[in-house]
């Protein structure tokens, strides 16, 4: 083959190439969305920003507490209704190292904003040193770390959380009025005899629904009495084992189950329906309460094997949540310009609570 012959044909096949090339980018522009949304439900993801909509790393403590299932459900929704906005979820699984792992690693992917529900509340403050080093606006929220939170960290921290004592008093208002119907008293006995659920030792919203709740009914003017306490930290199956063992040793001495949350007020119902309590169709029945009006919990109220629950609502987090992060991104601040203020602490959004007992 000459010279010429070769560059002709070399010719030829370059421009072949470049067809080729042209006829394949528009396939691959139609893949983008479709990968883009395969990406998008891919937990742990790579986050790093790509300058247009702003990836927010959100880290659970537990994905599988149901609550928190709930308020990352309507967290989706919203992010699906808002292209403005992407978020990427960790995680935690109720272990801090675990979690810390994950707040680093978000960091270092550069995402935009972080949104965290920590594990352990003693390590906030290292916490948020790690993420005052990248100057990552954050908002903490559901468990109160604000102790934590010092004036000049507010530029870039909010919390957004419930009146944890709320809840407990709601709890004791729900209980009171069933007292006060007179058919709660079991053993007759004059004395609201209950058993407490508890989250956890060192959770200020376990401390504050337990507190609050018994605090409610001795200043109603009910006489009261703990049988039995027990820190569950905030499991179903831990509270159910619970359940069983006192069940075993005080069953006609219980008139109340005191739940810090609607997860183990689940686990003592399922314990109190293997002694044949609480169906719905028995007469001997346990009130029991819990918090966080949950759909399991709602459906069990409705049914009649629970007595009550308060709402922590869900959509109302996820909504102040993102509604303050685009707020910081977009305008250099959390509340300025929003719907919301700041409670007395100066530190905070606070979500109001409902009591639920029914349709």
């Amino acid at each position: 083959m000459n010279i010429r012959k070769f560059a002709s044909l070399a010719l030829v096949m370059a421009l072949s190439l470049g067809v080729t090339s042209c006829g394949s980018k528009k396939p691959a522009e139609e893949g983008k969305e479709e990968a883009k949304v395969e990406e998008k439900a891919e937990e742990g993801k790579e986050a790093k920003s790509d300058g247009k909509a702003k990836k927010i790393a959100v880290l659970l403590y537990n994905g599988s507490d149901t609550y928190i299932a709930s308020v990352r459900q309507q967290l989706e929704k919203l992010d699906e209704e808002d292209d403005s906005i992407e978020l990427v979820y960790q995680d935690g699984q109720n272990n801090q190292g675990t979690q810390t792992d994950q707040l680093n690693n978000v960091i270092a992917q550069g995402v935009d904003g972080i949104f965290m529900n920590i594990v352990d509340i003693s390590a906030a403050p290292t916490a948020m040193e790690t993420i005052k080093a990248s100057g990552i606006p954050t908002a903490f929220f559901n468990r109160d770390m604000t102790a934590s939170m010092k004036e000049e960290d507010l530029k870039n921290f909010l919390f957004i959380g419930t009146d944890a004592p709320e809840a407990g008093k709601m709890q004791g208002q729900i209980l009171t009025d069933l007292w006060k119907k007179g058919d709660m008293d079991r053993n007759k006995n004059g004395v609201l005899d209950y058993v407490m659920l508890n989250g956890g030792l060192d959770n200020p919203e376990a401390q504050a629904r337990t507190e609050f709740s018994v605090k409610t009914l001795e200043e109603n003017g009910i006489k009261v009495k703990e049988v039995a306490f027990q820190d569950c930290k905030w499991d179903t199956d831990k509270a159910k084992t619970a359940m069983d063992t006192w069940l075993q040793t005080n069953q006609d001495n219980i008139d109340a189950v005191i739940a810090n949350n609607d997860g183990m007020a689940i686990g003592a119902i399922s314990a109190l329906q293997a002694v044949g309590m609480n169906t719905g169709s028995s007469k001997d029945n346990m009130v029991v309460v819990g918090v966080d009006a949950t759909d399991l919990a709602v459906a069990e109220i409705d049914k009649g094997t629970m007595a009550g629950t308060v709402k922590q609502d869900a959509e109302g987090m996820a909504k102040a949540l993102i509604t303050t992060m685009k707020n910081r991104l977009g305008n250099g601040d959390f509340i300025e310009g929003t719907e919301y203020k700041l409670g007395a602490d100066k530190k905070s959004i606070r979500i109001d609570y409902q009591i639920y007992t029914g349709k």
